[in-house]
């Protein structure tokens, strides 16, 4: 088996996140509350730590929504019928997603908030 050049896997990474951005309502919402995050940090004129910390917990929940997505998928497959396991998967699969996007609220809150009241004071 032979690899294919760096710039494919690329390629196919890309068409992966885009065929998930127009299958998946969730990763489209997703993607949309990012964009409006990063607009919403150079507004405010974050800090590079706070940038830092903005960028991880945007990708986090991306990633465990993107892992979801694929849990999924392939729970779907391998079970054509609905099994006890399979349903643990799919659920412990969107739990991890649930406990991202509580903890990126969270870190949001503590960075924004202030920020915000700071131009409404």
């Amino acid at each position: 088996m032979t690899r294919q050049p760096l710039w494919k896997s690329w390629v196919v990474a890309c068409v992966g996140l885009l065929q998930a951005i127009r299958s998946e309502r969730n990763v489209a919402i997703i993607v949309v509350c990012l964009l409006l995050t990063v607009m919403l940090s150079a507004l405010l004129r974050l800090s590079a730590i706070e940038w830092c910390l903005v960028a991880v917990c945007c990708a986090l929940v991306l990633v465990t929504e993107l892992l979801n997505t694929a849990i999924e998928a392939v729970t779907d497959l391998a079970c054509e019928q609905q099994h006890p396991l399979a349903a643990i998967a799919k659920d412990t699969a969107s739990a991890a997603t649930l406990v991202a996007v509580i903890a990126s609220l969270v870190v949001g809150l503590i960075i924004f908030a202030p920020k915000i009241v700071g131009l409404l004071c």
